[in-house]
């Protein structure tokens, strides 16, 4: 398969079940890029084996490495995967066909479409685990990730096409993944809240779990996903309460953040 000039980049930090069958799923990469923070298990190696060139970086958090990776890459376009993320050979073969001509345009990035595997299924139903539309595919110096610690977005100006297959993200192996996902992510948005001295509003939290709830499980239909679907609508609604509890215990007791960073170090959560 002829290689195509782009670079697929991926972050990493203990990937080792997921990372072979992402940077394999896209053979025509002239370069596969992994940026490890520290990966104590068999990631570096295997994606070595798989031809991936590895480069570590202590974490700096999501935006800030995703950017350190962008400057990494050896050519302009460069395609952004999860280690938990994997092209369908749908999708491959329309990068294949449609990439020359985005390389040679002035577009600044394109839209992919993302198909969510949950508890060992598809979702059917729910909005944003079908199809959802996510900036993956950008020209390094036309599009910029923002610094957030998590919940980054890249940013650019300009229209970006979008891409009709989707690739596929196998999300959360187990409930305790998610658990611990959500209480790294909620201690990230929240020193995000902390550096920007965010108000506190604990009077809203009783109507944000019943809001965003509802949102998840009525209006982006995950009760049509049954019991999986319910889990999923809890699961985000529980984050919601619980990172505004978070910050509220962080600026009434600031100790708690170096406290909690350390435990969750320690704990492998927090990288």
């Amino acid at each position: 398969m002829p290689a195509l000039p782009l670079t697929l980049a991926v972050i990493t930090h203990n990937e080792a079940d997921t990372i072979a069958r992402c940077l394999d799923s896209v053979p025509f990469a002239a370069e596969k890029l992994v940026v490890d923070s520290g990966s104590d298990d068999d990631t570096v190696a295997i994606a070595r084996a798989h031809g991936a060139r590895v480069v570590h970086q202590d974490w700096l958090g999501f935006g800030a490495q995703r950017n350190f990776t962008s400057g990494q890459c050896r050519h302009d376009w460069i395609l952004v995967l999860d280690a938990d993320e994997y092209l369908s050979p749908e999708l491959a073969d329309e990068l294949q066909q449609r990439l020359p001509a985005l390389i040679a345009s002035d577009t600044p990035a394109a839209w992919l479409r993302r198909s969510t595997i949950y508890m060992g299924r598809p979702m059917r139903w729910y909005r944003p685990a079908v199809g959802e539309k996510l900036v993956r595919l950008y020209h390094r110096d036309r599009a910029r990730w923002s610094d957030a610690r998590v919940h980054e977005s890249l940013r650019f100006d300009g229209i970006a096409p979008t891409l009709h297959a989707t690739f596929n993200h196998s999300n959360n192996p187990t409930l305790v993944h998610k658990q611990l996902k959500v209480l790294r992510y909620a201690e990230l948005k929240c020193r995000d809240w902390l550096d920007k001295r965010k108000p506190v509003r604990m009077w809203q939290s009783p109507f944000v779990f019943a809001l965003a709830f509802l949102k998840d499980y009525v209006f982006r239909l995950a009760f049509l996903d049954g019991w999986r679907g319910f889990m999923i609508a809890h699961t985000a609604a529980s984050y919601a309460i619980y990172k505004r509890m978070r910050y509220y215990e962080m600026i009434h007791n600031p100790a708690s953040v170096a406290r909690a960073g350390d435990l969750l170090d320690k704990h492998g959560i927090d990288r």
